[in-house]
């Protein structure tokens, strides 16, 4: 029973580093390659999440759905809905300033949040939406959940393709100039707009996908579960830990961020259990997991400071440009 149950925790971690490697990565096209303060990354995951829960799963007199489509339409409208979402706040804010940007899309997060919390007849409010049904509902237990991991292990791999033949492509390479000196860049004709948007709406549709696979792990979903602390801070320091503009670090930092995010939280239970913790500080448990975390990205940027797996120029150039 002990193997088993450690089995199936191993393939819950992996399930969520494979969510969270998909968040990362999308991050990666707004800030690693073009620099873009994106501090709403949560309302993207929200947003992919409940569009996939209403349109596959199952109906209720308390909010809309039981639409009964397929799970990979339901990861199909997830990402274009996010992506008009990106795109509706992207011709709005792109082309502000780093700093502006990002309280912008700090304001957008807070608005989506409140519209889930609020707004009972689209997403049942603070109840959430429950019986989302997976791909592999017919199956049972352990091998359930090895299906879906090994599901999202394609998804991830899938994602992580796209973005490695973007970061070497003559588009990626606008936007890495578009950080280095967006005025260069404006001389020699190129519109930076365009790109700054393109880029924004890329990387939030890959953070409704993320969203969409979340709530088919997990089977439900609440405005809870897309806290700021969760869906955004968690994000960003994964990318920043692992390393800004290269896709292998985006998913190292996902593995040892999230590692050290659960391993921190049992490590503090089994010390309150054994009484080498303070009841107080057992009852802060996720403040302690908060402060671990900002002391390990502190360690990696005083010793790393471009990360655990720095961006590095790409090996091959496209001839089409």
């Amino acid at each position: 029973m002990e193997l088993s149950g450690l089995f199936s925790y191993f393939v819950f971690f992996l399930s969520m580093v494979s969510v969270y490697a998909v968040l990362v990565l999308g991050l990666n096209i707004q800030w690693g390659y073009n620099g873009q303060l994106n501090i709403g990354v949560a309302a993207f995951f929200a947003v992919g999440a409940y569009t996939t829960a209403i349109v596959t799963g199952p109906a209720s007199d308390n909010y809309l759905g039981g639409f009964g489509l397929p799970f990979l339409v339901g990861l199909i409208l997830a990402m274009v809905v996010a992506g008009l979402l990106a795109l509706l706040v992207g011709l709005i804010t792109v082309n502000l300033r780093s700093d502006y940007l990002a309280i912008a899309t700090i304001g957008i997060a807070e608005i989506v949040r409140l519209v889930l919390k609020n707004e009972g007849w689209l997403t049942n409010g603070v109840r959430g939406i429950s019986s989302i049904p997976g791909p592999f509902d017919g199956l049972s237990g352990i091998t359930e959940g090895m299906a879906y991991l090994v599901t999202l292990l394609v998804f991830v791999a899938g994602v992580y393709w796209i973005c490695e033949r973007l970061f070497r492509s003559p588009w990626a390479r606008v936007l890495r100039a578009i950080r280095a000196n967006e005025d260069a860049v404006r001389a020699a004709g190129k519109n930076v707009l365009l790109f700054r948007l393109e880029a924004f709406v890329l990387g939030s549709m890959f953070m409704g996908l993320g969203g969409a696979l979340y709530a088919h792990f997990v089977g439900f979903v609440s405005p809870g579960a897309f806290d700021p602390m969760f869906a955004t801070f968690v994000v960003w320091v994964m990318l920043i830990a692992g390393g800004s503009g290269n896709n292998r670090g985006a998913l190292l930092g996902a593995l040892v961020i999230w590692a050290v995010w659960t391993l921190s939280s049992s490590m503090i239970d089994a010390l309150a259990d054994i009484g080498l913790l303070p009841d107080q500080l057992a009852t802060q448990a996720s403040a302690l997991r908060i402060f671990l975390i900002g002391l390990l990205l502190e360690i990696i940027l005083l010793t790393r400071r471009e990360g655990l797996l720095p961006e590095r120029p790409p090996k091959a150039i496209d001839r089409a440009d």
